[in-house]
């Protein structure tokens, strides 16, 4: 994948099969460090210890409708190739946390990319869960919740006109933090 929105809306989608309820996002770049992390949390069916050893195979999915899975593995390989990591903490009925961190100025580290279009399109289509999404750069960060959206625009974040906004909003505060 070419950016790390296209690896979060794929792994918020596993959140959801999952029938997680809740699904947090945060992106966290710390330039002094030279650092980015990535973390999804959500309190989904969870994992047992053989399924979470299994879901880093790309030859292995839950999923009927195809016979690989390569989301989680090439996410994991995206922050190992950078000299970071990536984890995985889970168990059945608790939830999933995915981590995965990166060497910041590394040439194969792909960029974060478009996260407007991805979380609207999270919203407008799982407006069913609580998701609530963090990026934090340095000393500054933009948070967006459904839990206060809702309490903006009521229970109608599908809405083809909630969902141009919110495109517009998210692109506006994800690009005051570019360093």
């Amino acid at each position: 994948m070419e950016e790390l929105a296209l690896h979060i809306l794929d792994l918020v989608q596993n959140c959801v099969e999952a029938q997680a309820s809740w699904v947090y996002i945060r992106v966290a770049e710390d330039p002094a460090l030279n650092t980015l992390s990535v973390s999804i949390e959500d309190n989904g069916r969870g994992m047992n210890e053989e399924q979470q050893a299994r879901a880093i195979d790309p030859f292995y999915t839950t999923r009927t409708t195809r016979k690989v899975g390569l989301g989680i593995p090439l996410l994991k390989a995206a922050a190992e190739d950078t000299g970071g990591s990536f984890t995985i903490t889970s168990a059945p009925g608790r939830g999933t946390l995915i981590e995965a961190s990166f060497v910041r100025d590394h040439i194969d580290r792909v960029p974060v990319g478009n996260m407007a279009d991805t979380l609207s399109a999270l919203l407008a289509l799982h407006n069913n869960i609580e998701l609530r999404y963090e990026h934090v750069v340095g000393d500054r960060s933009f948070c967006l919740s459904t839990a206060v959206l809702r309490e903006i625009c009521g229970d109608e974040l599908s809405h083809p006109r909630i969902v141009s906004w919110l495109r517009s909003y998210i692109s506006e505060q994800e690009n005051s933090l570019e360093v």
